[in-house]
Protein backbone atom coordinates (compact mmCIF):
# COMPACT_ATOMS: atom_id res chain seq x y z
CA UNK A 1 0.00 0.00 0.00
CA UNK A 2 1.17 3.50 -0.72
CA UNK A 3 2.97 4.87 2.30
CA UNK A 4 5.83 7.39 2.00
CA UNK A 5 9.18 5.64 2.42
CA UNK A 6 12.48 5.04 0.68
CA UNK A 7 14.44 1.89 -0.07
CA UNK A 8 16.65 0.21 -2.66
CA UNK A 9 16.92 -3.04 -4.58
CA UNK A 10 19.67 -4.18 -2.23
CA UNK A 11 16.98 -4.46 0.42
CA UNK A 12 15.29 -7.13 -1.66
CA UNK A 13 18.48 -9.17 -1.86
CA UNK A 14 18.98 -8.90 1.91
CA UNK A 15 15.42 -10.07 2.38
CA UNK A 16 15.80 -13.07 0.08
CA UNK A 17 18.92 -14.40 1.75
CA UNK A 18 17.67 -13.74 5.28
CA UNK A 19 14.82 -16.21 4.77
CA UNK A 20 16.88 -19.31 4.06
CA UNK A 21 17.03 -22.17 6.53
CA UNK A 22 14.70 -20.81 9.22
CA UNK A 23 11.67 -22.33 10.96
CA UNK A 24 8.45 -21.25 12.61
CA UNK A 25 6.16 -23.50 14.62
CA UNK A 26 2.45 -23.83 15.30
CA UNK A 27 1.34 -23.28 18.88
CA UNK A 28 -1.14 -25.44 20.81
CA UNK A 29 -2.98 -22.83 22.89
CA UNK A 30 -5.52 -21.51 20.35
CA UNK A 31 -6.68 -23.57 17.33
CA UNK A 32 -6.82 -21.89 13.94
CA UNK A 33 -10.24 -21.92 12.28
CA UNK A 34 -10.11 -20.13 8.95
CA UNK A 35 -13.29 -18.18 8.09
CA UNK A 36 -14.95 -19.58 4.98
CA UNK A 37 -14.99 -17.03 2.15
CA UNK A 38 -16.24 -18.52 -1.13
CA UNK A 39 -15.05 -16.84 -4.32
CA UNK A 40 -15.76 -17.43 -8.00
CA UNK A 41 -13.67 -18.21 -11.07
CA UNK A 42 -15.35 -17.02 -14.28
CA UNK A 43 -14.87 -17.83 -17.96
CA UNK A 44 -15.48 -16.09 -21.26
CA UNK A 45 -18.73 -18.06 -21.63
CA UNK A 46 -20.02 -16.10 -18.60
CA UNK A 47 -20.01 -19.17 -16.39
CA UNK A 48 -18.69 -18.78 -12.85
CA UNK A 49 -17.63 -21.69 -10.67
CA UNK A 50 -17.67 -21.30 -6.90
CA UNK A 51 -14.43 -22.05 -5.07
CA UNK A 52 -14.49 -22.93 -1.38
CA UNK A 53 -11.72 -20.55 -0.39
CA UNK A 54 -10.84 -19.17 3.06
CA UNK A 55 -9.38 -16.15 4.84
CA UNK A 56 -6.36 -16.10 7.14
CA UNK A 57 -5.04 -13.35 9.42
CA UNK A 58 -1.51 -12.01 9.09
CA UNK A 59 1.11 -13.82 11.18
CA UNK A 60 2.23 -10.76 13.12
CA UNK A 61 -1.29 -10.01 14.38
CA UNK A 62 -1.26 -13.32 16.28
CA UNK A 63 -0.07 -14.40 19.70
CA UNK A 64 3.53 -15.24 18.85
CA UNK A 65 5.38 -16.54 21.89
CA UNK A 66 8.27 -18.49 23.32
CA UNK A 67 7.44 -22.19 23.38
CA UNK A 68 8.99 -22.49 26.83
CA UNK A 69 6.93 -19.62 28.27
CA UNK A 70 3.80 -18.35 26.43
CA UNK A 71 3.92 -15.11 28.42
CA UNK A 72 7.09 -14.11 26.53
CA UNK A 73 6.28 -12.52 23.18
CA UNK A 74 8.49 -13.30 20.22
CA UNK A 75 7.08 -10.43 18.19
CA UNK A 76 9.28 -7.58 19.39
CA UNK A 77 12.82 -6.56 18.48
CA UNK A 78 13.60 -6.58 22.19
CA UNK A 79 12.71 -10.26 22.46
CA UNK A 80 14.63 -11.43 19.43
CA UNK A 81 17.66 -9.59 20.84
CA UNK A 82 17.54 -11.93 23.86
CA UNK A 83 20.69 -14.03 23.52
CA UNK A 84 19.17 -16.93 25.45
CA UNK A 85 15.98 -17.21 23.44
CA UNK A 86 17.49 -16.12 20.15
CA UNK A 87 21.24 -16.81 19.98
CA UNK A 88 20.90 -17.20 16.20
CA UNK A 89 18.15 -17.04 13.61
CA UNK A 90 17.49 -20.79 13.34
CA UNK A 91 17.31 -21.32 17.11
CA UNK A 92 15.16 -18.24 17.57
CA UNK A 93 12.62 -19.48 15.05
CA UNK A 94 12.53 -22.96 16.59
CA UNK A 95 11.96 -21.46 20.04
CA UNK A 96 8.86 -19.51 18.98
CA UNK A 97 5.32 -20.53 18.03
CA UNK A 98 2.36 -18.89 16.27
CA UNK A 99 -1.14 -19.41 17.66
CA UNK A 100 -4.49 -19.48 15.97
CA UNK A 101 -6.80 -16.49 16.32
CA UNK A 102 -10.41 -15.83 17.23
CA UNK A 103 -11.35 -13.73 14.26
CA UNK A 104 -14.05 -11.75 16.05
CA UNK A 105 -11.38 -10.44 18.41
CA UNK A 106 -9.51 -9.14 15.36
CA UNK A 107 -12.50 -7.16 14.08
CA UNK A 108 -13.31 -9.70 11.36
CA UNK A 109 -16.67 -11.23 10.48
CA UNK A 110 -17.09 -13.45 7.42
CA UNK A 111 -20.70 -14.06 6.39
CA UNK A 112 -21.34 -16.07 3.23
CA UNK A 113 -19.32 -14.42 0.47
CA UNK A 114 -18.77 -11.19 2.44
CA UNK A 115 -16.19 -10.10 4.98
CA UNK A 116 -16.61 -7.06 7.23
CA UNK A 117 -13.61 -5.58 9.01
CA UNK A 118 -13.59 -3.06 11.84
CA UNK A 119 -10.76 -0.80 12.94
CA UNK A 120 -11.83 -0.58 16.60
CA UNK A 121 -13.39 -2.91 19.14
CA UNK A 122 -14.98 -1.67 22.35
CA UNK A 123 -14.06 -3.59 25.52
CA UNK A 124 -16.53 -1.78 27.77
CA UNK A 125 -14.07 0.96 28.65
CA UNK A 126 -12.01 1.90 25.61
CA UNK A 127 -11.92 1.35 21.88
CA UNK A 128 -9.01 -0.89 20.94
CA UNK A 129 -7.44 -0.61 17.48
CA UNK A 130 -7.15 -3.99 15.72
CA UNK A 131 -6.47 -2.92 12.09
CA UNK A 132 -7.06 -6.33 10.47
CA UNK A 133 -5.18 -7.67 7.46
CA UNK A 134 -6.35 -10.87 5.76
CA UNK A 135 -5.13 -13.09 2.92
CA UNK A 136 -7.07 -15.37 0.60
CA UNK A 137 -6.35 -19.07 1.06
CA UNK A 138 -6.98 -21.67 -1.63
CA UNK A 139 -9.34 -24.60 -1.23
CA UNK A 140 -7.95 -26.84 1.48
CA UNK A 141 -6.72 -23.89 3.53
CA UNK A 142 -3.02 -24.79 3.38
CA UNK A 143 -1.75 -22.56 0.57
CA UNK A 144 -2.50 -19.07 -0.69
CA UNK A 145 -4.83 -18.71 -3.66
CA UNK A 146 -2.63 -17.47 -6.51
CA UNK A 147 -4.53 -15.09 -8.78
CA UNK A 148 -3.02 -15.05 -12.28
CA UNK A 149 -4.65 -11.98 -13.76
CA UNK A 150 -2.72 -11.17 -16.90
CA UNK A 151 -5.37 -10.44 -19.54
CA UNK A 152 -7.99 -11.14 -16.87
CA UNK A 153 -10.18 -9.08 -14.55
CA UNK A 154 -10.94 -9.02 -10.84
CA UNK A 155 -14.32 -7.91 -9.47
CA UNK A 156 -15.12 -7.06 -5.84
CA UNK A 157 -18.28 -5.60 -4.30
CA UNK A 158 -17.38 -2.90 -1.79
CA UNK A 159 -19.16 -0.93 0.92
CA UNK A 160 -17.08 1.98 2.22
CA UNK A 161 -20.05 3.98 3.48
CA UNK A 162 -18.79 3.70 7.08
CA UNK A 163 -15.27 4.92 6.24
CA UNK A 164 -14.61 8.63 6.56
CA UNK A 165 -11.47 10.72 6.25
CA UNK A 166 -8.22 9.11 7.31
CA UNK A 167 -9.39 5.52 6.89
CA UNK A 168 -8.16 3.11 4.21
CA UNK A 169 -10.15 0.00 3.33
CA UNK A 170 -7.85 -1.75 0.88
CA UNK A 171 -7.92 -4.63 -1.58
CA UNK A 172 -4.60 -5.43 -3.18
CA UNK A 173 -2.32 -8.12 -4.59
CA UNK A 174 1.04 -9.15 -3.19
CA UNK A 175 3.53 -11.49 -4.85
CA UNK A 176 3.85 -13.70 -1.78
CA UNK A 177 5.14 -17.27 -1.94
CA UNK A 178 2.30 -19.78 -2.36
CA UNK A 179 3.08 -21.82 0.79
CA UNK A 180 4.11 -18.89 2.98
CA UNK A 181 7.59 -20.48 2.90
CA UNK A 182 6.33 -23.52 4.78
CA UNK A 183 9.08 -26.16 4.95
CA UNK A 184 8.27 -29.31 6.91
CA UNK A 185 11.83 -30.64 6.69
CA UNK A 186 13.25 -27.50 8.24
CA UNK A 187 10.52 -27.41 10.87
CA UNK A 188 8.59 -24.44 9.48
CA UNK A 189 5.11 -25.88 9.92
CA UNK A 190 3.17 -22.59 10.00
CA UNK A 191 3.35 -21.09 6.52
CA UNK A 192 0.34 -19.79 4.62
CA UNK A 193 -2.16 -21.43 6.97
CA UNK A 194 -1.00 -19.00 9.66
CA UNK A 195 -0.54 -15.91 7.49
CA UNK A 196 3.24 -16.12 7.12
CA UNK A 197 5.18 -14.54 4.25
CA UNK A 198 3.72 -11.06 3.75
CA UNK A 199 5.62 -8.68 1.48
CA UNK A 200 4.90 -5.52 -0.51
CA UNK A 201 6.59 -2.82 -2.56
CA UNK A 202 7.13 -0.55 0.45
CA UNK A 203 9.94 -2.78 1.79
CA UNK A 204 9.38 -1.80 5.43
CA UNK A 205 12.25 -2.77 7.72
CA UNK A 206 10.21 -2.12 10.87
CA UNK A 207 8.90 -5.68 11.21
CA UNK A 208 10.64 -8.04 13.61
CA UNK A 209 10.06 -11.18 11.51
CA UNK A 210 10.15 -11.74 7.75
CA UNK A 211 9.04 -15.00 6.12
CA UNK A 212 9.35 -16.91 9.37
CA UNK A 213 12.82 -15.53 10.12
CA UNK A 214 13.86 -12.98 12.77
CA UNK A 215 14.88 -9.63 11.32
CA UNK A 216 17.91 -9.11 13.56
CA UNK A 217 19.59 -6.23 11.77
CA UNK A 218 16.37 -4.25 11.23
CA UNK A 219 17.58 -3.25 7.77
CA UNK A 220 15.99 -6.10 5.81
CA UNK A 221 12.64 -5.49 4.19
CA UNK A 222 9.86 -7.79 3.03
CA UNK A 223 9.88 -6.66 -0.59
CA UNK A 224 7.89 -7.80 -3.62
CA UNK A 225 5.64 -6.58 -6.41
CA UNK A 226 2.30 -5.13 -5.29
CA UNK A 227 -0.86 -4.18 -7.16
CA UNK A 228 -3.19 -1.92 -5.19
CA UNK A 229 -6.61 -2.71 -6.59
CA UNK A 230 -8.44 -0.39 -4.22
CA UNK A 231 -7.30 1.98 -1.47
CA UNK A 232 -10.24 4.06 -0.37
CA UNK A 233 -12.70 5.53 2.04
CA UNK A 234 -15.98 7.24 1.20
CA UNK A 235 -14.21 10.48 0.22
CA UNK A 236 -11.45 9.39 -2.17
CA UNK A 237 -9.89 6.35 -3.81
CA UNK A 238 -6.81 5.32 -5.78
CA UNK A 239 -5.61 2.22 -7.67
CA UNK A 240 -1.86 1.79 -8.14
CA UNK A 241 0.62 -0.73 -9.56
CA UNK A 242 3.89 -0.91 -7.60
CA UNK A 243 6.91 -2.72 -8.95
CA UNK A 244 9.11 -4.14 -6.21
CA UNK A 245 10.77 -1.35 -4.19
CA UNK A 246 8.70 1.32 -5.95
CA UNK A 247 6.72 2.76 -3.01
CA UNK A 248 5.04 5.53 -5.03
CA UNK A 249 4.08 3.33 -7.97
CA UNK A 250 1.87 4.86 -10.66
CA UNK A 251 -1.73 5.37 -9.57
CA UNK A 252 -4.96 7.09 -10.56
CA UNK A 253 -6.90 9.25 -8.11
CA UNK A 254 -9.76 10.92 -9.99
CA UNK A 255 -9.99 13.73 -7.42
CA UNK A 256 -6.29 14.50 -7.83
CA UNK A 257 -6.64 14.52 -11.60
CA UNK A 258 -9.39 17.12 -11.44
CA UNK A 259 -12.74 15.31 -11.59
CA UNK A 260 -13.77 16.02 -8.01
CA UNK A 261 -17.42 15.09 -8.46
CA UNK A 262 -16.77 11.64 -9.88
CA UNK A 263 -16.59 9.80 -6.53
CA UNK A 264 -18.06 10.67 -3.16
CA UNK A 265 -20.79 10.01 -0.58
CA UNK A 266 -23.71 11.57 -2.43
CA UNK A 267 -26.24 10.77 -5.13
CA UNK A 268 -24.77 13.80 -6.91
CA UNK A 269 -21.53 11.89 -7.49
CA UNK A 270 -21.12 9.60 -10.49
CA UNK A 271 -20.15 6.80 -8.10
CA UNK A 272 -22.06 7.19 -4.84
CA UNK A 273 -19.83 5.85 -2.05
CA UNK A 274 -22.63 6.10 0.51
CA UNK A 275 -24.01 2.89 -1.02
CA UNK A 276 -22.41 -0.41 -2.14
CA UNK A 277 -21.02 -0.79 -5.65
CA UNK A 278 -18.72 -3.09 -7.63
CA UNK A 279 -15.17 -2.38 -8.76
CA UNK A 280 -13.75 -4.29 -11.73
CA UNK A 281 -10.05 -4.04 -12.53
CA UNK A 282 -8.89 -5.28 -15.93
CA UNK A 283 -5.31 -6.10 -16.92
CA UNK A 284 -5.07 -5.80 -20.71
CA UNK A 285 -2.13 -7.19 -22.72
CA UNK A 286 -0.77 -6.13 -26.09
CA UNK A 287 -1.99 -9.29 -27.82
CA UNK A 288 -5.05 -10.08 -25.68
CA UNK A 289 -3.47 -13.26 -24.32
CA UNK A 290 -2.30 -14.34 -20.87
CA UNK A 291 1.30 -14.47 -22.15
CA UNK A 292 1.38 -10.98 -23.63
CA UNK A 293 2.82 -7.76 -22.22
CA UNK A 294 0.68 -5.68 -19.85
CA UNK A 295 -0.20 -2.39 -21.56
CA UNK A 296 -3.31 -1.13 -19.74
CA UNK A 297 -4.88 -1.32 -16.30
CA UNK A 298 -8.55 -0.35 -16.51
CA UNK A 299 -11.16 0.40 -13.86
CA UNK A 300 -14.89 -0.16 -14.32
CA UNK A 301 -17.64 0.51 -11.76
CA UNK A 302 -21.09 -1.06 -11.51
CA UNK A 303 -23.78 0.48 -9.31
CA UNK A 304 -27.53 -0.16 -9.47
CA UNK A 305 -26.96 -2.17 -12.64
CA UNK A 306 -25.24 0.75 -14.38
CA UNK A 307 -21.76 0.10 -15.81
CA UNK A 308 -19.43 3.12 -15.62
CA UNK A 309 -15.92 3.51 -16.95
CA UNK A 310 -13.36 5.34 -14.87
CA UNK A 311 -13.40 9.11 -15.35
CA UNK A 312 -11.50 10.44 -18.35
CA UNK A 313 -11.59 14.03 -17.12
CA UNK A 314 -8.40 15.74 -16.01
CA UNK A 315 -7.06 19.25 -15.50
CA UNK A 316 -3.48 17.96 -15.51
CA UNK A 317 -1.93 19.34 -18.68
CA UNK A 318 0.73 16.63 -19.00
CA UNK A 319 -1.81 13.85 -18.51
CA UNK A 320 -4.22 15.51 -20.88
CA UNK A 321 -1.43 15.72 -23.44
CA UNK A 322 -0.79 11.97 -23.58
CA UNK A 323 -0.59 10.73 -27.16
CA UNK A 324 -4.06 9.58 -28.10
CA UNK A 325 -5.55 11.40 -25.11
CA UNK A 326 -6.18 10.36 -21.51
CA UNK A 327 -8.72 7.55 -21.26
CA UNK A 328 -8.85 7.00 -17.50
CA UNK A 329 -6.52 4.00 -17.66
CA UNK A 330 -2.96 3.34 -16.47
CA UNK A 331 -0.45 3.01 -19.31
CA UNK A 332 3.27 3.62 -19.76
CA UNK A 333 2.35 6.95 -21.35
CA UNK A 334 0.26 7.93 -18.34
CA UNK A 335 3.08 7.01 -15.93
CA UNK A 336 5.58 9.01 -17.98
CA UNK A 337 3.24 12.02 -17.86
CA UNK A 338 3.08 11.66 -14.06
CA UNK A 339 6.89 11.40 -13.91
CA UNK A 340 6.80 8.04 -12.12
CA UNK A 341 10.48 7.38 -12.84
CA UNK A 342 11.06 4.82 -10.07
CA UNK A 343 8.15 2.73 -11.30
CA UNK A 344 9.56 2.80 -14.83
CA UNK A 345 13.15 2.18 -13.72
CA UNK A 346 12.09 -0.91 -11.79
CA UNK A 347 10.30 -2.49 -14.72
CA UNK A 348 7.10 -0.48 -15.07
CA UNK A 349 4.03 -2.04 -16.64
CA UNK A 350 5.95 -4.96 -18.12
CA UNK A 351 7.31 -6.06 -14.73
CA UNK A 352 3.89 -5.61 -13.14
CA UNK A 353 2.41 -7.81 -15.85
CA UNK A 354 5.02 -10.50 -15.31
CA UNK A 355 4.10 -10.63 -11.61
CA UNK A 356 0.40 -10.86 -12.47
CA UNK A 357 1.23 -13.73 -14.83
CA UNK A 358 3.18 -15.63 -12.16
CA UNK A 359 0.38 -15.26 -9.62
CA UNK A 360 -0.28 -12.94 -6.68
CA UNK A 361 -2.09 -13.24 -3.35
CA UNK A 362 -5.27 -11.26 -2.63
CA UNK A 363 -5.09 -9.10 0.49
CA UNK A 364 -7.81 -7.23 2.42
CA UNK A 365 -6.90 -4.65 5.04
CA UNK A 366 -8.25 -1.76 7.10
CA UNK A 367 -5.99 0.85 8.65
CA UNK A 368 -5.32 4.47 9.49
CA UNK A 369 -2.10 6.36 10.03
CA UNK A 370 -0.85 8.47 12.92
CA UNK A 371 2.08 9.70 10.86
CA UNK A 372 0.35 11.38 7.92
CA UNK A 373 -3.39 11.07 8.69
CA UNK A 374 -3.76 9.37 5.26
CA UNK A 375 -3.51 12.75 3.53
CA UNK A 376 -1.78 11.16 0.52
CA UNK A 377 -5.11 9.43 -0.16
CA UNK A 378 -7.82 11.96 0.72
CA UNK A 379 -6.32 15.33 1.67
CA UNK A 380 -3.02 17.16 1.32
CA UNK A 381 -4.52 20.67 1.10
CA UNK A 382 -7.24 19.51 -1.25
CA UNK A 383 -4.92 17.90 -3.77
CA UNK A 384 -5.91 14.27 -3.23
CA UNK A 385 -9.34 14.59 -1.66
CA UNK A 386 -11.66 16.90 0.27
CA UNK A 387 -10.51 15.98 3.79
CA UNK A 388 -9.16 18.65 6.13
CA UNK A 389 -5.72 18.72 7.69
CA UNK A 390 -6.67 16.87 10.90
CA UNK A 391 -9.82 14.98 9.87
CA UNK A 392 -7.76 11.82 9.37
CA UNK A 393 -6.12 11.93 12.81
CA UNK A 394 -6.75 8.48 14.36
CA UNK A 395 -7.36 10.14 17.75
CA UNK A 396 -10.15 12.16 16.15
CA UNK A 397 -11.55 9.11 14.34
CA UNK A 398 -11.79 7.00 17.48
CA UNK A 399 -13.32 9.91 19.38
CA UNK A 400 -15.92 10.89 16.77
CA UNK A 401 -16.64 7.75 14.72
CA UNK A 402 -15.17 4.60 16.31
CA UNK A 403 -17.59 2.29 14.47
CA UNK A 404 -15.66 2.62 11.19
CA UNK A 405 -15.88 -0.54 9.09
CA UNK A 406 -15.63 -1.81 5.52
CA UNK A 407 -17.27 -4.75 3.75
CA UNK A 408 -15.88 -6.62 0.74
CA UNK A 409 -17.94 -9.32 -0.93
CA UNK A 410 -18.62 -11.46 -4.00
CA UNK A 411 -14.99 -11.72 -5.12
CA UNK A 412 -14.66 -13.16 -8.59
CA UNK A 413 -12.05 -13.20 -11.32
CA UNK A 414 -11.62 -14.52 -14.83
CA UNK A 415 -11.69 -13.57 -18.51
CA UNK A 416 -12.19 -9.90 -19.35
CA UNK A 417 -15.91 -9.13 -19.30
CA UNK A 418 -16.88 -12.37 -17.54
CA UNK A 419 -17.35 -11.13 -13.96
CA UNK A 420 -20.11 -8.59 -14.39
CA UNK A 421 -22.30 -10.29 -16.98
CA UNK A 422 -24.63 -13.19 -16.34
CA UNK A 423 -21.93 -15.12 -14.52
CA UNK A 424 -21.18 -12.43 -11.97
CA UNK A 425 -22.97 -9.88 -9.81
CA UNK A 426 -24.72 -7.83 -12.47
CA UNK A 427 -26.53 -5.32 -10.29
CA UNK A 428 -23.41 -4.00 -8.58
CA UNK A 429 -22.87 -3.45 -4.90
CA UNK A 430 -24.51 -6.60 -3.61
CA UNK A 431 -23.22 -8.00 -0.34
CA UNK A 432 -22.95 -11.65 0.62
CA UNK A 433 -24.97 -13.25 3.37
CA UNK A 434 -25.20 -16.49 5.29
CA UNK A 435 -24.08 -17.83 8.62
CA UNK A 436 -21.43 -15.90 10.52
CA UNK A 437 -18.34 -18.13 10.47
CA UNK A 438 -15.67 -15.79 11.69
CA UNK A 439 -16.87 -14.12 14.88
CA UNK A 440 -14.77 -16.27 17.20
CA UNK A 441 -15.66 -15.09 20.67
CA UNK A 442 -18.72 -13.19 19.48
CA UNK A 443 -17.24 -9.77 20.35
CA UNK A 444 -18.07 -8.51 16.88
CA UNK A 445 -20.87 -9.55 14.57
CA UNK A 446 -21.38 -8.67 10.92
CA UNK A 447 -21.29 -5.07 9.77
CA UNK A 448 -24.31 -2.98 8.91
CA UNK A 449 -25.89 -3.55 5.52
CA UNK A 450 -28.80 -1.20 5.02
CA UNK A 451 -31.14 -3.89 3.72
CA UNK A 452 -31.62 -4.50 0.02
CA UNK A 453 -31.20 -7.19 -2.58
CA UNK A 454 -28.38 -9.47 -1.55
CA UNK A 455 -26.77 -12.25 -3.52
CA UNK A 456 -25.66 -15.45 -1.85
CA UNK A 457 -23.45 -18.18 -3.23
CA UNK A 458 -25.17 -21.46 -2.33
CA UNK A 459 -24.04 -24.68 -4.10
CA UNK A 460 -22.61 -22.50 -6.87
CA UNK A 461 -25.91 -20.71 -7.59
CA UNK A 462 -26.83 -17.05 -7.06
CA UNK A 463 -29.95 -16.71 -4.91
CA UNK A 464 -31.65 -13.34 -4.33
CA UNK A 465 -32.58 -12.69 -0.72
CA UNK A 466 -33.38 -9.73 1.47
CA UNK A 467 -30.95 -9.41 4.36
CA UNK A 468 -30.72 -7.15 7.38
CA UNK A 469 -27.52 -7.69 9.36
CA UNK A 470 -27.38 -5.92 12.72
CA UNK A 471 -24.13 -4.74 14.21
CA UNK A 472 -23.83 -5.65 17.91
CA UNK A 473 -21.67 -4.02 20.53
CA UNK A 474 -20.54 -1.03 18.53
CA UNK A 475 -20.82 1.48 21.33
Amino acid sequence: MARPTSTSLSTLLIFLFSCLGKAQHIGTLVPERHPSFPTQLCTASEECTTRQTFLVADALTRHFHAISDPSISCASFETISNATLCPDAATCAKNCALEGVEYGSKGVSAVGSAVTMRQYLFDGTTHRSVSPRLYLLAEGGEEYEMLRLLNQELAVDVDVSQLGCGMNGAVYLSEMEVTGNRDEERGNTAGAGYGVGYCDAQCFNTVSWINGAPNFNQTSGACCNEMDIWEANSRANVFTPHTCASPDGCGINTYNLGHREFYGPSAENVVDSSRPFTIITQFITDDDTSTGTLVEIKRVYVQDGKVMENSKQTNNEKVGGIEGGYNGVITEGYCAARNRSDFARLGGMEAMGEALGRGMVLVFSLWNSEGDFMSWLDGDDGQNGPCGETEGDPARIVRESPAVSVTFSNVRWGSVGSTFGQGGSSNGGSTGGGDDNGTGDGVFQAGVIKGGSTRLMVDGLWVGVVVLVVMIGLV
